[in-house]
């Protein structure tokens, strides 16, 4: 059986990570890249051989489908 590193050891200290971590928390986001990663994230879970679904018809799609609040 091959070795295998714990993974219950702590992460190592990123100090240049954590600051553009905190930079990004501050700076947040605007609806249209909101909207952007809403669109990523259906075309790129998309089933594979999905012919009919395009990177336009993901940004159409997340335009359109909203959930409602009650």
């Amino acid at each position: 059986m091959a070795a295998r590193k714990s993974i219950l050891k702590r992460a190592p200290d990123r100090p240049a990570l954590e600051a553009l971590i905190e930079e990004a928390r501050k700076k947040g986001l605007t609806d249209e890249q909101l909207q952007e990663q809403r669109a990523s994230f259906a075309y790129g879970n998309a089933p594979a051989g999905a012919d009919r679904i395009t990177k336009e018809s993901a940004r159409i799609a997340s335009k359109k489908n909203r959930l409602a609040t009650a």
